[in-house]
């Protein structure tokens, strides 16, 4: 797949995220808690296409292993969280099953999402960065791509002082992937 290709997929997929992260501030019922979990699935999917859809330096392929095997990490972390959360977790809560918060998507501190924080807030904030070292240098996007991963890890270690903190991830991680996209496309069509 191309990177054009690609960075329009990224584009849809983002737009979809904050859509669904929108109806569920506003809804919260379980057909929007069932949506989040699969778009953040094929999100976690998607980044590790994205990091391989990057060309490369030839000097610095060992970078792109390594964004690769980050990028790879996160899609295990979050998807693994996720799927528990569909076929275990929503069931047992729906069927009026007591499940203790460290166990729940959604609450801190929660075994779910410590998984899911060290996913996209360290691994994937790694891939960003090891991309921004192996990209050609002619996109123009390290810049960004290191930010994103800032942004990742600062939230990440973020939530050692306050959860809240964690919130600055997202805008690496989704606001970021989103302006990445959007400057690959602009680029490539001049």
């Amino acid at each position: 797949m191309n990177i054009k290709t690609v960075t329009r997929i990224g584009l849809i997929l983002c737009f979809m995220y904050f859509v669904i992260v929108f109806l569920l501030v506003v809804l919260g019922n379980n057909i929007t808690i069932l949506l989040m979990d699969i778009i953040t699935m094929l999100s976690g999917i998607y980044m590790v296409i994205l990091v391989m859809a990057f060309p490369v330096e030839n000097n610095y392929k060992n970078y792109r292993i390594l964004a690769i095997i980050f990028a790879s990490i996160c899609m295990i972390f979050t998807n693994m969280v996720h799927w528990v959360n569909i076929i275990a977790i929503n069931p047992m809560i729906s069927k009026g099953i007591n499940v203790p918060e460290y166990f729940q998507i959604g609450k801190w501190p929660s075994v779910l999402m410590a998984i899911d924080y060290l996913g996209w807030g360290l691994f994937m904030g790694l891939a960003f960065i090891f991309s921004g070292f192996f990209i050609t240098k002619s996109i123009k996007i390290n810049w960004l791509l290191y930010l994103c991963g800032c942004l990742c890890l600062i939230g990440f270690f973020g939530i050692i002082y306050n959860v809240n903190l964690w919130y600055i991830a997202p805008f690496g991680y989704g606001i970021g992937t989103a302006f990445i996209c959007i400057k690959i496309l602009l680029l490539k069509k001049g």
